[in-house]
């Protein structure tokens, strides 16, 4: 069993997380805690947390710390209020328990190379919400009101983060994954939340190097002046949580593991 060097990126103290292995990262505007890995500095992207959310630090550790991981070890990223947890586990998970729970080791099995988390469903939208929030995608699909395989990712993605926006970002992807990703978000009805994953330094190296190039892109077309309120603030976080699903399931021998919200 190898032991799993985990991330947790957070804009408020956890006191609750007692591990030694769980190093946590501040995208905070206030004071930073004690023994917090700060990213805004060195080489960073601080000035876009507002829109970019945990990817600020994501974006720091990949400039700054990734190079002195050694090639072996097992790197996690998790947020404030979402952790992994050991799989099996029956009980009530909750901010008293919650470290006889965490998932800390991993087996050295040459047959995964990455973990992310428990899919979310995309499916089973009240209608009154359909028609207030998809209106749109109904018009041109009033299959997707009575048959949940049409409430897709990308409806979801329309129907909470700006009509279109999802495919105008697929759009701007190399030709390798722009078919396969906007046929991913047509076909399936959830997808791996949260931007977490558990993998090691040249796949991470990958993933990093390809979703932040790819975000740049984003940013010519969505800026940042006209994004607001909950829907587009942090439409390049959304995004990428959608890109990080299809990523991981084309280039990685990945395994889903469970994970918990905890509410801080």
């Amino acid at each position: 069993m190898d032991k799993i060097k985990f991330y947790c990126v957070t804009n408020k103290k956890i006191d609750f997380i007692e591990d030694e292995n769980y190093n946590f990262g501040w995208v905070g505007q206030g004071k930073i805690p004690d023994n917090y890995l700060n990213c805004n500095t060195l080489e960073n992207i601080f000035y876009k947390e507002k829109y970019y959310s945990e990817l600020t630090f994501h974006y720091w550790f990949w400039k700054n710390l990734l190079k002195y991981e050694d090639n072996d070890t097992w790197i996690g990223f998790c947020q404030k209020r979402r952790y992994w947890i050991c799989e099996g586990a029956n009980k009530t998970i909750d901010r008293d328990n919650i470290n006889q729970f965490l998932f800390k080791e991993i087996e050295n099995n040459n047959n995964i190379e990455a973990l992310i988390c428990d899919p979310i469903s995309t499916y089973g939208v009240k209608k009154t919400k359909l028609i207030k929030r998809g209106w749109k995608n109904l018009i041109k699909n009033p299959l997707i009101f009575f048959n949940y395989k049409y409430q897709n990712i990308e409806l979801h993605f329309d129907m909470h983060h700006g009509h279109g926006n999802l495919r105008a970002a697929i759009e701007l992807l190399d030709q390798e994954d722009r078919n396969e990703f906007l046929n991913y978000v047509k076909d399936n009805v959830n997808f791996n939340p949260h931007i977490m994953f558990i993998s090691k330094k040249e796949i991470i190296d990958k993933w990093f190097k390809t979703l932040f190039e790819w975000l740049e892109k984003c940013e010519k077309e969505f800026g940042f002046k006209t994004l607001s309120g909950y829907e587009t603030t942090r439409i390049y976080a959304y995004l990428a949580e959608r890109y990080l699903s299809f990523w991981f399931k084309k280039y990685t021998k990945y395994k889903e593991h469970p994970w918990i919200f905890i509410d801080v």
